[in-house]
C-alpha cells in the first residue's frame, strides 16, 4: 500500500488527490480526547495518526501528540458532501485514528460526515502510562 501525506505538494498535484477531493468535497471536524481513571487523568504526549485508505493508498492527514489536557483540537477532514435536499441517509467516510504509547498501538475507526464534529475518546487498554 502506498503512503501519501495529504499536505504534501506532490500529492496535491496527483490524479489520486483529484479523485479523492472530487468524492470528498465536504468538511468534517475530528477532536481527539485521551484519558484514564474515569476521565480524571488526561494523557499528555499520546502520539496520534489520522489516515484513510483510498484507491490502495494510505493517506495521512494528521500526525501529532495530545496536549496537557489530553486533547487534540479539531482536525478538519474531507468528507462526502451532504445533500440536504434529499431523504437518503448521508454518506460518510471512515478514518483510522491510530494511537501509540510506549510501542502499544490502538486503532479506532471513525465515521466522518460533512458539517459534523466528532469527538473520539481514547481510553487505552495498556496498564501503565
Amino acid at each position: 500500500m502506498n503512503l501519501k501525506y495529504y499536505n504534501d505538494e506532490s500529492f496535491k498535484n496527483s490524479v489520486l488527490y483529484q479523485e479523492f477531493i472530487k468524492d470528498n468535497s465536504g468538511k468534517g471536524n475530528l477532536r481527539i480526547r485521551a484519558y484514564v481513571a474515569n476521565e480524571a487523568l488526561p494523557i499528555q504526549g499520546l502520539k496520534v495518526i489520522v489516515s484513510t485508505t483510498w484507491d490502495n493508498a494510505k493517506i495521512v492527514f494528521f500526525e501529532g501528540e495530545t496536549d496537557s489536557s489530553g486533547m487534540i483540537e479539531p482536525i478538519s477532514l474531507p468528507t462526502p458532501k451532504i445533500n440536504i435536499d434529499n431523504l437518503e441517509a448521508p454518506i460518510g467516510i471512515v478514518y483510522d485514528v491510530e494511537t501509540i504509547n510506549n510501542n502499544y498501538k490502538q486503532i479506532f475507526k471513525v465515521l466522518m460526515y460533512d458539517g459534523v464534529c466528532v469527538v473520539q475518546n481514547v481510553i487505552p487498554e495498556w496498564g501503565d502510562i
